[in-house]
């Protein structure tokens, strides 16, 4: 299969899971930018980042219409972020790719497990503390600007559990977050993007852009818990493979 269809099946099925779970999806994009297409780890989450901006930004727009999107509480949040997403895009170049690849595999694993014992979501949206969301918000930075990933499949459980926004409350704000993480990390990753496969990341964005609207769409219709943890399961699958890989090299 050429690397052009690879990137616009990819983009399809990590659009599908943003759009449906609100993040999620775009931990996909690493893994599949590496076994894939073929590109570095540094340059995997450099792609990622662009993809998980553009494709994010997108969904927010959607959400935000719907008046799903707490922008008062997504700023600050992202706001505690932005400086350890900065920091963490200028420290992931001068990672070995081992350890960038493992440290992804731990992370992605430990999301996986989250998704399949949900916290319950509660009936109505509480007064948000500014302390947790702001130490929420620099973990979940540091993450992004490491990982090279929107940190979606963290906000959102960060949300719903730590500053106990309702489910479709903390997806569309997730949303902001991941958008803000996501240029943050870019901004101190500039040097990584030289060389990158523009003919390759573009169908990749565009397929992850148009499949992020469908997956709105069939979040009002299939059950959520059930697509979470169908994604889990295969999240998990895929962390699994990424350290083993890592371990054998």
């Amino acid at each position: 299969m050429s690397a052009l269809l690879l990137a616009l099946a990819a983009g399809a099925v990590i659009g599908l899971a943003l759009g449906t779970l609100g993040g999620g999806g775009s931990v996909l994009a690493v893994p599949a930018l590496i076994y894939l297409l073929g590109f570095s780890p540094v340059a995997a989450t450099t792609a990622s980042l662009v993809i998980v901006t553009v494709t994010s930004a997108t969904a927010l727009v959607a959400h935000a219409r719907d008046g799903h999107v707490h922008w008062r509480t997504g700023l600050l949040f992202a706001a505690a972020g932005v400086g350890p997403a900065l920091l963490g895009g200028a420290v992931a170049g001068r990672l070995p790719d081992v350890v960038l690849t493992a440290a992804f595999a731990l992370v992605a694993a430990l999301a996986a497990v989250r998704m399949l014992r949900p916290r319950p979501t509660p009936e109505a949206d509480r007064p948000v503390r500014p302390g947790r969301a702001a130490a929420a918000g620099a973990g979940l930075g540091a993450v992004t600007g490491v990982l090279g990933v929107g940190g979606g499949f963290l906000a959102v459980p960060a949300l719903v559990g730590v500053l106990s926004l309702r489910m479709r409350a903390a997806v569309g704000t997730s949303l902001l977050v991941i958008t803000v993480n996501s240029l943050a990390a870019l901004a101190m990753r500039a040097g990584t993007a030289d060389g990158l496969d523009w003919g390759v990341i573009a169908p990749f964005a565009g397929a992850a852009v148009l499949a992020a609207w469908d997956g709105k769409r069939l979040a009002a219709k299939v059950s959520g818990p059930a697509l979470q943890r169908i994604f889990a399961v295969v999240l998990l699958a895929v962390a699994a493979f990424m350290l083993i890989d890592a371990v054998a090299r």
